[in-house]
């Protein structure tokens, strides 16, 4: 298993437009055959960081999922609308691999 850690800077002023933009994301990437934790949104402390979680069985699937993304609609349709709301302003991908007992 591999697992997606997304840190983002976000607009603070446009936090509920990067909510329904991470909406979205949930169902899609369950869909496409990940596991989504959820993304984590500012409550106390820093008003402009966002984190999301999600898995992927391997390194491969997750390469699988960004290329059916080219070709789905409701991932062109996400992508859009955060170019019209521009709520993201950077983000970091990292991948990590659990450690199990």
């Amino acid at each position: 298993m591999i697992t997606c850690y997304l840190k983002y800077i976000i607009d603070a002023h446009k936090v509920p437009e990067f909510e329904e933009y991470a909406r979205r994301w949930i169902p899609i990437v369950n869909r496409m055959g990940g596991i989504h934790y959820g993304y984590f949104l500012p409550h106390e402390g820093a008003s402009n960081i966002a984190y999301a979680l999600f898995s992927f069985p391997s390194l491969a699937a997750y390469e699988e999922y960004r290329t059916q993304m080219a070709d789905d609609a409701d991932c062109l349709a996400t992508l859009e609308l955060e170019q019209r709301n521009r709520s993201i302003i950077s983000y970091e991908r990292s991948f990590m691999r659990p450690v199990l007992q």
